[in-house]
Parts: structure tokens; sequence; C-alpha cells
């Protein structure tokens, strides 16, 4: 790079709610990865910090603006503690492990190859919205502390997977693991080489051209590999994660999905044996049925808006030992840090299957049978998507329907549940719905039409 930047103005689409992402070399280069570096880092020297750790995933770009973001580092007077390829979790937990005063993962997580971003926290707390934003503000002014800083390489994969181990239950089951050619790879190689059972591992090998299938754990055509596997060893189950090891996927011995959801209401009837009475944390996508079977277990359900920052920070103020999303993200603040590890994830659920006493597939099985839609997405102009969704709670409201605000309109009816909200990350609404039977599904997605049809936006079709 040369010649230090004084001042940076970013693409305008590359600063998002949760993170910053951007298309290689057309939204997302190395002088944004300088200035990010000597923002992030004026950032953790103002508040008392001195070093920040950084870790990155498998995509062809990560080396390179990794080194770029250290230099913005060291150029705003940090400690940058450079832990090397490997999933965001482990850089989360470095953050902790090496008490930093804060953390930078250069990830795409589950976009497509020539996508690249950066995942950040600050102290122990996540760094979002008006953070990010801020990012950009000071890097206008070129308002950046100035110094001259360091890095050093450290390795804190082999104290990460001794950290896992910690809670692997003593009974072996015959797993199946598909890591997609993504960062957590490597990672679940060592913690399954060291655990009881039998493991099948699937595409461990760190690929960032993704040559078996997509990285996304929550598109059922991505879990083909593995339900294979799954049926022709006759394992107990399969386990799946996205590109940078943050989401979790998993299907039974019969191939059923269990979803996001699903997997919380496992996981909450294993952490309120420990912690009765607990808030238990899930965001406006997931079902009513996980919301009923937390107060059934005496927990306290809690709809949360969709974000893993946003998760992140309730938690903090909440107190609750546990949460999640839809899309995969698992949060445990019971004997953990909080944050979203789909391995550590990994790790409970075995725990949480060993101690019910039966099977992933009969907990699988036991739960109430839904009729419900995917997500839907569909496109929306970005300076629009929010003010859509203004219009729709205004003519909700002036028709006294049933609606929950937390995030964009949930609407509760006889039939079940429709839910319409802005993307914070694409350009994009995003519609879901759960019903009692499927023609009720199909008033739900009627009612949802409507609502689309009066902001003059396309309609969906099918489910």
């Amino acid at each position: 790079m040369g010649s230090i930047l004084d001042r940076h103005d970013f693409h305008p689409t590359s600063l998002r709610e949760y993170d910053i992402r951007g298309i290689i070399d057309e939204t997302l280069g190395e002088n944004d990865a300088y200035a990010i570096g000597r923002g992030f880092g004026t950032r953790v020297r103002r508040a008392g910090g001195t070093s920040v750790a950084v870790g990155y995933d498998g995509r062809h770009s990560s080396p390179s603006l990794e080194a770029a973001l250290v230099r913005g580092l060291e150029d705003a007077g940090c400690e940058a503690l450079r832990i090397g390829l490997g999933p965001t979790p482990m850089l989360y937990f470095a953050v902790h492990h090496l008490d930093a005063g804060g953390g930078v993962m250069i990830t795409g997580s589950h976009n497509p190859p020539n996508y690249n971003g950066f995942k950040m926290m600050i102290g122990h707390g996540p760094f979002y919205g008006a953070d990010i934003t801020g990012i950009g503000t000071m890097a206008a002014a070129g308002d950046w502390e100035s110094g001259t800083g360091s890095n050093r390489t450290v390795d804190v994969s082999q104290a990460y997977v001794d950290r896992m181990r910690v809670d692997v239950p003593a009974r072996g089951y015959r797993i199946a693991w598909d890591t997609g050619n993504g960062a957590a790879g490597p990672i679940v190689e060592r913690l399954t080489a060291v655990m009881p059972g039998e493991h099948h591992l699937l595409f461990t090998d760190v690929d960032g051209d993704f040559p078996n299938h997509h990285p996304d754990p929550t598109e059922e055509k991505n879990l083909e590999d593995l339900r294979r596997v799954v049926a022709e060893k006759g394992l107990d189950f399969g386990l799946a994660f996205d590109g940078d090891g943050d989401r979790i996927g998993a299907i039974d011995s019969t191939g059923r999905i269990i979803w996001g959801d699903q997997l919380l209401m496992i996981l909450a009837e294993d952490v309120l044996r420990d912690v009765p009475g607990g808030t238990i944390i899930a965001d406006v996508k997931a079902s009513q049925a996980l919301y009923d079977r937390v107060a059934e277990l005496g927990g306290k359900p809690l709809m949360w808006k969709t974000g893993h920052s946003l998760i992140k920070a309730k938690m903090k103020e909440t107190g609750a030992p546990l949460a999640g999303e839809m899309s995969g993200h698992i949060f445990f603040a019971h004997r953990y840090y909080g944050f979203d590890d789909a391995i550590y994830a990994a790790v409970r659920l075995i725990g949480a299957v060993d101690r019910s006493g039966t099977s992933l597939t009969e907990l699988r099985g036991a739960m109430p049978a839904m009729v419900n839609t995917p997500e839907l997405r569909f496109p929306c102009p970005e300076s629009r998507k929010f003010a859509v969704i203004d219009e729709v709670l205004a003519r909700l409201e002036a028709s006294g329907a049933n609606v929950n605000r937390t995030d964009g309109a949930r609407v509760n009816t006889p039939d079940g549940w429709w839910l319409l909200r802005a993307s914070n990350t694409q350009d994009v609404l995003v519609a879901r719905a759960e019903a009692v039977s499927e023609a009720a599904l199909e008033r739900l997605v009627a009612a949802i039409n409507e609502q689309l049809s009066a902001s003059g936006l396309a309609t969906l079709t099918g489910h």
C-alpha cells in the first residue's frame, strides 16, 4: 500500500448494521481494510485498550485484507494479535482468552466467493450500528489516532479446542459433520479426533471456491451431502456449518432438518434444568411453538430483533443464558461467553441429547407439527425497504390488527402468524408465515400479498 492514508471514503453499500461487507475490488478492497484498521484501532485506543485480536476465513481475498488491516491497526498505535485462519467464534474466543481491547474477523460468512467483510467486537461486546457508521465518519474526516504499533502471531487454536472439550459428554454418538470447505474445518477435525463416538467428516479442507456446495446450512439443498452420509451409514444425526463457523444446521437420523428455532427448543430444555426461570431469547422469525415450549418449561420467552449483534446486546441487558435465531446463530452465556459459536453449539447439542435420555430423532418427532413457509425473500430497493414496513404498520394499525412491532410487523391471527421485515444486510424484504393448516397458511400468505400489493411491490407466489 505504501503511503499512510490521511482520510478515506467507503463505498456507500459496504457499512452495514452488523458488519462491513462488499464485493472484492468493486465495493471493498485493501484501502478499505487499512481504513477499518486505523479507525477501529482509534476506537480501541480511545476506550483505553491497546491490543486487537485479528483473524480471517478461508476466502482467497482474506490474507491481503488481513495484512492491510494490521497496517491500519499499527498506524493507530495498536498491537495486532494475529490468530490466523479459523472460524469467527475462535476470534471472539481469542478476545476473551487474550484479554484484548477488541477483535476484528475478516470473513465473507455465507456470501458468494467474491465477497468479503469484517465482523468486530470492542471490549467483550458487539460493535454494530452507529459504531460501524462511525468508522465511516471518522475515515471521511481523517479523525484517526497515530502511533507506532506492532503485531505478533498468537496461536489460540489449541486453547479453543480445549475449551470445547470441557462440555463434550462422556457418551459417544455416530455423527456426520459438514463444514462445507469453510473456516471451521480444521477445528472440527481436531475436536472430533479427541471426542468419543464415531465421526464422519465432510469437506473439512478450507477452499475459498467452495467446490462441493455453498456453506449456508439454512438452504436445504446444501444439506444433501450430509443427508446422504447419515442415511448410507445409519448415523445418529448430522451437523453442518456456514463459511465462518458461527451458524449451525442439523438433521436427524431420518434426514429431517432441525431448524434454528427447533434446535433452541432442545437446548432451552437442557439449559433451563440448570437455570430455572431463565430468559430465552429468539428472533421474530422463530416459531410460536418455541415461545410456548420455553414458557411450558418454566423459562421466560423473549422475542427480539433479528441480527447477531442485536441479540448479543439484548442477552447482556437481560442476563439471558441462551439465545438463538432461525438462521442458526446460537448464543450461550450459560457456561460460555455469550457469543454465537456453531462448533460450541454442536457440542452443547450433543450434551443436550445425552442428558435427555432419548435420541435427537425422537426429540424432533415430539415437536408440534406446524405448517409454515421457509424464509421468503424478495427484492426491494434500499431506499424503499424501511418505508414499505412503515406503510404496512400504518395500514395494520388502522385496521385494528394484532401486531408485534419488535422487528418489522409480526401479525397474530386465529390462523397463526405472519411476518414482514426489512433485511438489515440485503436489499430485500423478508416474509414468513406459520399456521395450523395448509388452508390457514394460504390465508396468511394472501394477507402478506395484500400488503405488498398495497405498497406497489411484486407479490409472493407459492411457498
